[in-house]
């Protein structure tokens, strides 16, 4: 699998691919939470991370990877894509290439939080509320 840069022209399929991710694997996220982080994703997230993404043949964004300062701040597969391997690849590319040794993730989302244990993370702590001041614990986890 090819990792590719991300260009801010890609930012709208970005957030389509986030979407589509969040809507499968975080049944705890209401619609208002949905309305309420796409704009802030766009606009401020994803200019604020190194961006990496695999794309298929027709050049259409699968899944990507965003690294800020060592952690993954954010790592989300089209849901008609997850178990294939890009996840994998996308964090292995991270850790590898981008230095990055922590992420926070939804405790809310045993998929996610069972996926980083079994490539490597622990946790370290927990936090009751997300960055935003929202009632979604996030468990804060890094290699060892």
């Amino acid at each position: 699998m090819k990792i590719e840069s991300v260009n801010t022209e890609d930012f709208p399929e970005l957030l389509s691919v986030w979407e589509n991710s969040v809507r499968a694997t975080h049944d705890f996220i209401t619609e208002d939470d949905i309305a309420f982080f796409k704009p802030i994703i766009i606009e401020q997230a994803f200019p604020n991370v190194t961006l990496k993404c695999i794309k298929d043949e027709q050049k259409a964004i699968l899944g990507f990877v965003g690294v800020h300062d060592s952690k993954i701040e954010m790592l989300f597969i089209l849901d008609a894509a997850r178990g294939e391997g890009i996840g994998k690849a996308l964090l292995n590319y991270a850790v590898e290439q981008l230095d990055a040794s922590k992420v926070d993730v939804n405790e809310q989302n045993p998929l996610a939080v069972g996926f980083y244990q079994h490539m490597g993370f622990k946790v370290i702590s927990r936090s009751p509320l997300d960055d935003m001041g929202k009632p979604f614990p996030i468990l804060h986890m890094e290699l060892p």
